[in-house]
């Protein structure tokens, strides 16, 4: 299955041009156990700030 993660936070090491993530998987947790009622209630734990 082909899938296309779109990015925006261009200081992540996994960022690429067009606003891809080349991350090979992606880790999500959410802020209220194992469920979540909006995109506020979870966080990307695969980012990883890219060094300068």
């Amino acid at each position: 299955m082909a899938q296309e993660i779109l990015c925006e936070v261009n200081n992540c090491t996994y960022w690429g041009s067009g606003d891809k993530c080349t991350a090979e998987a992606i880790y999500v947790v959410s802020h209220m156990g194992k469920q979540a009622s909006n995109s506020e209630e979870t966080d990307c734990k695969t980012f990883s700030p890219e060094e300068d």
